[in-house]
């Protein structure tokens, strides 16, 4: 029988890549695996705390959470799965019309009709034309089908782009901060260095150009390379919906300083205040009259958000454009190695950027199902902001858009002494203090950046809407018993 002894065996955590160990992932990391046990314990054991269910506000998993799909994007999906199912004669019984045609529709496209097969590296050409007409549709210019490569969700995108622009850790990234730490994990795997630059939370989680010339110019005199610069929007942790004069501001400091720009546009669905509006960067460049030689961007876009959040179906596409025609031949070729993106995955990326119409027979209540789930995730994010900034020297900025509230914190003395003396960060103390109070699962502002002396914690707004008052609840009541426990 083998040994079990670590000594003995051929790897141990002493001997597998540094890099591994390096990188993070807060929102699934420590609260959540206490989380995970609690959730255990209740099912063993009924009654065996003071909650009797784990509210997780940890993470953008809408699904998880009670949210229902779009009934188009799946009928579409399950005849695609299931193609012998167009051929019975109760089908128009069972699905739309426009379904039944959109699936016939794209199963001519897929290689033997089987989503089981592999297709193109890039995805299937068709599926990449039907992606290229909504972002047309969106941004009232051209797009090209050959600029798109569709991946398993936004994350294989944004790894495949720092595994092609890190070398050494000489070679810096410039990420906001508080940043989504998909961005500082992909970093730190492939060696790299994260240049961070601060969010000013006063102005609402504002990005300053003099902010980022600071921290590009810091970079730049301790021999950092600076290579791109991520943009979260609307943003993720912080919820801010950058304003168009801001982008075109970060657009022209992009084509000074020679960085490439990596939009992270998966909320692009997600407004939440009627005098914002999202624009990609793709349009902001080409409104300003920058084309494919003036500057180089990436824009990613996910099926896991917006009001589809189909996370588990791991969808996505990456557009790339300003890259030369060899360079392009190398992230085909660094695609090529992961063969193809789930066909599933491909075929709602092209439902999401192209549904229904006007003048579809579905469109109506295809309508009725988007804007019931961004309504109803707007009014959750305004109950909770205000149950937020109701709370003891608790304050939080507004949720124009995205999934998310982030609010900032100030810990009394004597928590932040309790929190040294438990060996874990003051933000990181008290979540897990929620938590086994409560069963209320949220992120540590720690695990997505802040600055420094400032706590903060991230909580989603998908809970169901009807279960919204008892986080209020829940929160309201804990944080009350915790300020009097601790307080100095």
């Amino acid at each position: 029988m083998a040994s079990t002894s670590n000594d003995s065996l051929p790897i141990s955590i002493h001997n597998i890549n540094p890099k591994v160990l390096e990188c993070e992932y807060a929102v699934r990391g420590e609260i959540v695996a206490l989380a995970q046990r609690l959730e255990k314990e209740l099912l063993a054991n009924p009654g065996s705390h003071a909650f009797d269910e784990i509210l997780y506000c940890n993470i953008g998993n809408p699904h998880s959470l009670g949210q229902q799909p779009i009934t188009f994007f799946r009928e579409v999906l399950a005849l695609c799965e299931h193609p012998s199912l167009l051929e019975r004669n109760e089908i128009n019984g069972l699905f739309s019309e426009d379904a039944i045609k959109r699936a016939s529709q794209i199963l001519k496209q897929i290689p033997g009709k089987a989503t089981g097969a592999y297709s193109h590296s890039q995805g299937i050409k068709e599926l990449r034309d039907a992606i290229a007409e909504g972002i047309k549709a969106r941004d009232d210019f051209p797009a090209d089908p050959n600029d798109i490569f569709l991946t398993n969700g936004a994350s294989p995108a944004v790894h495949m782009v720092m595994q092609l622009l890190i070398s050494t850790e000489k070679d810096g990234i410039l990420c906001p901060i508080p940043q989504y730490p998909l961005y500082s994990a992909s970093i730190a795997l492939h060696g790299g260095t994260l240049v961070p630059y601060y969010l000013d939370e006063a102005s609402g989680w504002g990005l300053e150009i003099s902010e980022l010339k600071k921290q590009l110019e810091s970079a730049k005199s301790k021999g950092i390379s600076v290579r791109a610069l991520v943009v979260i929007n609307p943003g993720n942790p912080t919820g801010q919906v950058l304003t168009k004069e801001n982008q075109e501001q970060i657009v022209k400091f992009c084509k000074q300083e020679g960085l490439i720009l990596l939009a992270d546009e998966v909320y692009q669905a997600n407004i939440y205040v009627p005098d914002k509006k999202f624009h990609s960067f793709k349009k902001i460049s080409r409104s300003m009259g920058y084309g494919e030689k003036d500057i180089s961007l990436v824009s990613f876009q996910s099926v896991s958000k917006g009001y589809y959040g189909e996370c588990g179906k791991r969808g996505g596409y990456m557009g790339i454009t300003g890259f030369s025609a060899d360079v392009r031949e190398q992230i085909y070729k660094v695609a090529s190695v992961n063969l193809c993106s789930n066909i599933s995955g491909q075929i709602l990326a092209s439902l999401v950027m192209n549904p229904p119409k006007v003048g579809d027979h579905i469109y109506e209540s295809y309508c009725a199902e988007r804007d019931g789930i961004l309504s109803s995730l707007a009014r959750r994010a305004k109950t909770l902001e205000a149950a937020f900034n109701s709370l003891e020297n608790v304050t939080c900025n507004k949720a124009e858009g995205a999934m998310y509230l982030f609010p900032c914190i100030k810990l009394p003395e004597k928590a932040i002494k309790a929190a040294e003396a438990a060996d874990t960060t003051p933000d990181t103390f008290y979540c897990r203090q929620l938590l086994n109070a409560t069963g209320v699962v949220v992120v540590p502002g720690s695990g997505f950046g802040q600055v420094a002396g400032t706590w903060h914690f991230r909580c989603t707004i998908l809970p169901p809407e009807n279960k919204i008052p008892d986080v209020v609840s829940r929160l309201t009541d804990f944080h009350k018993a915790f300020m009097n426990e601790y307080r100095d």
